[in-house]
């Protein structure tokens, strides 16, 4: 009697052995189940991804060379900027001191002041003539019609012989260096005047009662 008991208990052991074996082996994923990232590559596959990974290397190395070209062009072609913009506050001194000579009473008229202003043109052309040789030039703004790329306006002039939007009158000259603007015309472009405005609308008034 006891020996079966013994036998049994082997029996049912092995049994749920045997269980425990089905079941673990039903829960491991097969060799093909298994994620890409833990399959085993070929050397053919393994050659590809490095060869892949070496052509986008050389391609970030290739766009960081151009960027470090671009930036040292840069710094060669438009370094002088800043210096350049205060540079022209010379050229607008000596366009102030002009003006403010030209309104003084007591000078008009005198010998003193023309030779005054014609030694502050002498500058003025020396000054502007350097600045040409260095690809800063000044922008050509009086007749031209108003470009926001170039001019600021600050004022509005009635002028009935221009056209609306006209240059008419430069403030403060601007400049460009190459290709880039430096700093904007300061300029006063011309508009229709008020009495002709009236008048058009006068005239439109009466055609419409007619």
């Amino acid at each position: 009697m006891e020996k079966d008991q013994t036998n049994n208990q082997k029996q049912n052991k092995e049994d749920s052995n045997t269980e425990e074996d089905m079941q673990q082996k039903e829960s491991s994923p097969s060799v093909s189940e298994l994620p890409d990232e833990t399959k085993e590559l070929s050397p053919e596959d393994k050659i590809t991804e490095l060869e892949d990974k070496l052509a986008r290397t050389f391609a970030e190395m290739e766009n960081q060379r151009r960027r470090f070209e671009k930036e040292k062009e840069d710094a060669f072609e438009y370094g002088g900027s800043s210096f350049a913009k205060e540079a022209l506050s010379l050229i607008d001194n000596l366009e102030r001191s002009k003006i403010v000579l030209e309104s003084d009473d007591s000078l008009k008229n005198t010998d003193a002041l023309k030779k005054t202003l014609e030694h502050f043109d002498i500058i003025s052309k020396d000054l502007i003539s350097i600045f040409s040789r260095n690809n800063i030039k000044p922008i050509e703004s009086l007749n031209k019609k108003l470009d926001p790329n170039y001019h600021q306006a600050m004022m509005e002039i009635e002028d009935a012989t221009k056209e609306p939007g006209t240059i008419i009158q430069e403030i403060q000259k601007g400049f460009t260096i190459k290709d880039r603007l430096l700093r904007p015309s300061l300029v006063g472009v011309a508009k229709k005047p008020e009495e002709t405005d009236k008048k058009v609308e006068k005239n439109k008034e009466n055609l419409e009662k007619k």
